[in-house]
């Protein structure tokens, strides 16, 4: 006759309690992990607003030249007006 073939059997497994203090320092360490990450993060969403601040007036500045298809020369000038004080405004966030 042919060898019987073994089945899986499912296993009992025994739950270990953690040790309490053990517990309390690891939560510890992971909060503490934790905070760090979002001071660096929080840090870099700073750094990178100032950026995010040339984008939008920038683009502001061409959608506005992009949004007038035959300006006229007033249009133009307050155009060019509007463009050289998004540029201070740019050079005053640069250096602040």
């Amino acid at each position: 006759m042919a060898a019987e073939i073994k089945r899986f059997e499912p296993v009992e497994i025994l739950e270990e309690q953690p040790d309490p203090a053990f517990a309390k320092a690891a939560n510890a360490a992971a909060a503490s992990a934790l905070a760090l990450g979002l001071k660096a993060l929080s840090q870099r969403a700073i750094a990178g607003s100032r950026t995010l601040f040339t984008l939008a007036s920038v683009g502001s500045c061409f959608w506005l030249w992009d949004g007038i298809p035959n300006p006229s020369p007033t249009q133009i000038i307050s155009l060019s007006i509007y463009a050289i004080f998004i540029l201070a405004a740019n050079v005053i966030v640069r250096r602040v």
